[in-house]
C-alpha cells in the first residue's frame, strides 16, 4: 500500500503547501556527541509541525462527493492543525476531536487556521479516546475519517520527510545521512520515512524513538502485534498513543528499524536546553528525537546524523512543569513528608541541621494539630548537584525527626508533578 514510488507521488502533490523545511547543523549536540548533527526543522511548517504533508495528502486525494459530507479526525493537537489548515485550502468541512490534555495554544491555533471550515470538539482523556469518538462520528454523519498516522496517504505525506532530509544533506555535505532519528507516537513519520529511505538509501541507520510513558512500538514489536498499553503518560502529548497503527506497523516491521526509549525527563532536560542555549521553542513530541543522542542512539563519532525536530506547539505555560520533571530527571529536586515536633525552634534545626549549604526549600506545606506532639510537612528541596542528595539524607538520618521520601511511583507525587 506504501512505497517509495507513492511517497515521491506525495512530493509532487504537496509541492507549494508545505514548506521545505531548513536542514540546520547544531553546534551544541554536534560538540556534545562528536558527530555532525543536523536538525530537520519542521517547525518551520505553516502549521509548526510535520503534520500538514499526511493531512493535506490524504485530504486532497478525496473525490468530490467525499469532500462535500466532510472530514473528522482526533488529534493531540499538531495532527489537527494540519487538516484544519487542509479544510481551509481545499473549502472542505471538518470536524476535530482533541483529548482534554491538549494545550490550549494548540486548540487556539486549530481554529485560526481552520476558520469558519473546522468545528472543535475537546472530549477524552487521550489521544485515543477521542479517536473512538471521531470513529463515532464518522459512522452517524458519512464524514471520512483523516487518520493522523494509519493511512496510506497519510504516511506518504509524512514520508516526504525522507526525500527533503537526502536531498539536502547531499547539497550540502555531497552524502547522504549515516543516521536519521525519528519520533514514534503511531508510527505514521516512521514508516513513511523508514519505507522510502530503505529502497532508495537502504545502508543509511535508521531508528525510532518513542516516550518512556507511551512506548506502544516497542510493546508491539514485542508481542508481534499492535497492542494497546494499559495506561500512558500523557505529557509528550504529541507521541501519546496507547497503540500502534496496524497500517504502520507492518511497514516499520519491514523496514527493520532500531527503535529507542527516553524518560520524559530527559526530554524536557532538551527541551530548556534548546531554548536557552539555541533559541528554539520546541514542544515535547519536537524535543524526543533529540534527547535520545547518547542515551537511547549511540552516535559514532564523526557521523553525519539528522534528528527531526517535530514540532513547537508549545504552551509557554508548560514550562514550569517542563522544568521540575528537569530537575527530578537530573536528580535535583526531591520531596520528603517530615513529622516536626510541634514546639519552637523545630524549623530552625531542620534548617541548621540538615539543609546544605547549596539546598534551597522549594515547597513547605505544614499542618499544625495542637492535639499532638508532632505536625507532618510536605517539603521540596533542590540541590545544587545529584550528588548532593547522598549527603542530604545522611543528614536527615542524623536529626532525629521522622522523614520518608516521597517515590516517583507514590499517589503523593501525582500532585506535585
Amino acid at each position: 500500500m506504501v512505497n517509495a514510488d507513492v511517497v515521491e507521488d506525495a512530493v509532487r502533490n504537496l509541492d507549494g503547501v508545505v514548506v521545505r523545511t531548513p536542514l540546520e547543523r547544531n553546534s551544541r549536540l554536534s560538540t556534545v556527541h562528536g558527530a555532525e548533527v543536523w536538525l530537520k526543522r519542521e517547525d518551520y511548517q505553516p502549521v509548526r509541525s510535520y503534520k500538514l504533508r499526511g493531512a493535506f495528502n490524504l485530504i486532497a486525494a478525496l473525490p468530490q462527493a467525499q469532500r462535500q459530507r466532510g472530514v473528522v479526525c482526533a488529534s493531540a493537537g499538531n495532527h489537527a492543525q494540519g487538516v484544519a489548515y487542509a479544510c481551509a485550502r481545499l473549502g472542505v468541512p471538518g470536524k476535530v476531536y482533541l483529548p482534554r490534555n491538549t494545550p490550549r495554544q494548540k486548540r487556539e491555533r486549530i481554529a485560526a487556521l481552520g476558520g469558519d471550515m473546522i468545528e472543535i470538539v475537546v472530549d477524552g482523556n487521550s489521544y485515543d479516546e477521542a479517536s473512538e469518538l471521531a470513529d463515532r462520528d464518522s459512522a452517524s454523519t458519512g464524514a471520512t475519517i483523516v487518520p493522523a498516522f494509519n493511512h496510506p496517504a497519510t504516511i506518504a505525506g509524512q514520508g516526504t520527510i525522507a526525500v527533503e532530509i537526502v536531498e539536502q544533506m547531499v547539497q550540502q555535505t555531497g552524502s547522504e545521512p549515516d543516521l536519521v532519528v525519528l519520533p514514534v507516537g503511531g508510527g505514521g513519520l516512521l514508516a513513511g520515512c523508514a519505507t522510502w529511505l530503505r529502497a532508495r538509501y537502504p545502508k543509511v541507520r535508521i531508528v525510532g524513538v518513542e516516550p518512556l510513558g507511551a512506548a506502544c512500538l516497542g510493546a508491539a514489536l514485542a508481542a508481534g502485534e499492535p497492542v494497546r498499553l494499559p495506561k500512558i503518560d500523557t505529557f509528550v502529548d504529541g507521541a501519546a498513543v496507547g497503540k500502534v497503527g496496524d497500517v504502520t506497523f507492518p511497514l516499520i516491521r519491514a523496514a527493520d528499524v532500531e527503535v529507542g526509549v527516553v524518560d520524559e525527563g530527559r526530554v524536557c532536560m532538551e527541551m530548556l536546553a534548546l531554548y536557552q542555549v539555541d533559541g528554539i521553542i520546541a514542544e515535547p513530541a519536537g524535543a524526543l528525537s533529540l534527547a535520545s543522542l547518547g542515551d537511547a542512539v549511540q552516535v559514532e563519532p564523526g557521523q553525519q546524523v539528522v534528528c527531526v525536530l517535530s514540532g513547537s506547539n508549545n504552551d509557554v505555560s508548560r514550562y514550569a512543569e517542563v522544568v521540575e520533571r528537569a530537575l527530578i530527571y537530573e536528580g535535583r529536586k526531591h520531596y520528603f513528608l517530615v513529622e516536626f515536633p510541634q514546639e519552637p525552634g523545630a524549623l530552625r534545626r531542620f534548617l541548621d541541621q540538615v539543609l546544605g549549604p547549596d539546598d534551597d526549600i522549594t515547597l513547605f506545606e505544614y499542618v499544625k494539630r495542637n492535639n499532638r506532639e508532632t505536625g507532618p510537612a510536605l517539603v521540596g528541596i533542590e540541590s545544587a548537584r545529584r550528588e548532593d542528595l547522598t549527603p542530604l539524607l545522611q543528614r536527615m538520618a542524623r536529626s532525629g525527626l521522622t522523614i520518608e521520601p516521597v517515590s516517583a511511583d507514590s499517589p503523593v507525587f501525582r500532585f506535585l508533578v
